[in-house]
């Protein structure tokens, strides 16, 4: 291609093309950085780094997260009732109580308290690994601590849990149990829109 032999239209023309196309990826590129952020921010790094590694790509990870968003989009999470509040904070107490003479005792019945919990909110609670994950997109702050324990739990069901990693357990179950139950406004809100 001789460039002396192209008209100054045609230049233009050429220009214009390239400049296009400049801006058409610096759009895409910030779009796409600004959807890795929102989804870091709603999912946790922790979570949207284990999806990545997972997925075994950043755009796998990401449609995955997207899809697990909408999946729970879907639910009916509800606030607990007054009574039903109270009947779990009632629970929750002995199941405390219960970890003095039984440790492992009350790391099962922790995690078998916050199963229900869930389910009287609307989450579906089927498997470990899909409870954590639709967890993960309104409680991203204490799935982590949830995935802690669960495996404490599952230690402890083979003897090969300490009294102190039942203690940390217990510990990482109280805070998803506290905002899975103290949260009636937050869902309200959320309920509403």
């Amino acid at each position: 291609m001789n460039l002396s032999a192209l008209s100054t239209t045609q230049i233009a023309a050429i220009i214009a093309i390239i400049v296009v196309l400049a801006a058409g990826i610096a759009i895409a590129l910030f779009i796409q950085k600004r959807r890795t952020q929102r989804l870091r921010t709603q999912f946790g790094g922790a979570e949207y780094t284990r999806a990545v590694k997972d997925g075994g790509s950043r755009q796998k990870a990401e449609a995955a997260l997207d899809e697990r968003a909408e999946r729970v989009e879907r639910f009916h999470i509800r606030p607990l009732a007054p009574g039903d509040r109270a009947r779990f904070i009632e629970s929750w107490a002995r199941v405390q109580a219960g970890f003095v003479d039984g440790p492992g005792g009350a790391v099962t019945d922790a995690d078998q308290l916050l199963g229900d919990v869930m389910s009287t909110r609307g989450y579906p609670v089927s498997d470990f690994e899909q409870r954590a994950a639709d967890l993960s997109v309104d409680h991203p702050l204490v799935l982590e601590n949830y995935r802690a324990a669960h495996q404490t739990a599952l230690r402890q069901s083979s003897g090969q849990a300490s009294t102190e990693d039942l203690r940390q357990a217990m510990i990482h179950y109280r805070t998803l149990f506290e905002e899975l139950v103290g949260e009636p406004e937050a869902a309200r809100a959320k309920a509403a829109s």
